[in-house]
């Protein structure tokens, strides 16, 4: 018996959960709404997401990202269930293994990731819906089949809209990021709609970095609104999936109420009006 506590402190939590935890605390909280069975599943998800986006700052030039991408197309093409010598990585084949996650859709998610690698802009917000279809529209559907795959294909209009929506959260908040690499993440006809070039966003130009936040709020809005049309529909056993897109909302009110010309850190609600929102998604 007194060994029991060692054995018991010994027992270490699983990489993807931990990366999670300590570098996506949206993500984390969400996670504390999913039950227990199906919350290791989910974060290595979320994990394999998080260790593709910063494919861009580990590398000094495309090609070593592209490099990376390969290996993890390989890796998961490869039908493997674990030994890559990768924890997170293993994790994430477990979890491809255990709920028959469909490979395609992974490779369709790393070839789109080869976007952020360069700094080429999107032309229009067709290309920018694409983009965020096979990312964070796809993230949502696989969390869906994790946590109730009988249930999954109810939602696909929905995360469609919520993974745009969610997208462009992620630009707004990343933008001081995206603006030091020489990056625009803001399509270009929205950019021309309101007299705003690539130049002027990624230089900080105040009157045209106003203009074209406002006008890409008001598009992200659109697309968060239609996803919420949508959600009285969906099951409830895969609403879970739908909780870091809900914040999307109010990182866009953050943005108009902040000068993003500026190297400013959007105010968003603290973790317990956000964990709060979550439990309101759930009972909705």
């Amino acid at each position: 018996m007194a060994d029991a506590p060692s054995r018991i402190a010994a027992v270490k939590a699983p990489e993807s959960l931990a990366l999670i935890e300590r570098e996506d605390r949206d993500r984390a909280l969400a996670l504390e709404f999913v039950t227990p069975d199906k919350r290791e599943a989910l974060a290595a998800l979320y994990a394999f997401d998080l260790e593709t986006a910063r494919i861009r700052d580990l590398v000094s030039q495309p090609l070593p990202g592209e490099i990376r991408l390969q290996w993890w197309r390989d890796l998961i093409g490869s039908g493997e269930r674990a030994g890559s010598g990768h924890p997170i990585a293993d994790e994430l084949l477990a979890v491809i293994d255990r709920h028959d996650l469909p490979r395609s859709v992974f490779e369709r998610f790393l070839d789109a990731r080869v976007f952020d690698l360069y700094d080429d802009p999107f032309s229009t917000t067709a290309d920018f819906e694409a983009y965020a279809g096979e990312t964070r529209s796809t993230l949502i559907m696989l969390a869906a089949m994790v946590l109730s795959k009988s249930d999954a294909g109810a939602i696909s209009d929905a995360a469609g809209h919520a993974g745009v929506a969610e997208t462009c959260r992620m630009a707004l908040k990343t933008l001081a990021a995206s603006r030091r690499r020489g990056q625009c993440l803001i399509p270009l006809d929205i950019l021309a709609a309101v007299g705003c070039s690539a130049d002027d966003l990624v230089k900080g130009e105040r009157d045209a970095t106003k203009r074209a936040v406002a006008a890409f709020c008001a598009y992200g809005r659109d697309h968060d609104a239609k996803w919420r049309r949508r959600f009285g529909a969906v099951p409830r056993s895969v609403r879970a999936a739908f909780l870091p897109p809900s914040l999307s909302d109010a990182t866009f009110a953050a943005a108009l109420k902040s000068d993003l010309s500026l190297e400013e850190t959007l105010v968003e609600p603290g973790p317990i009006r956000k964990s709060w929102r979550y439990w309101r998604m759930m009972r909705a």
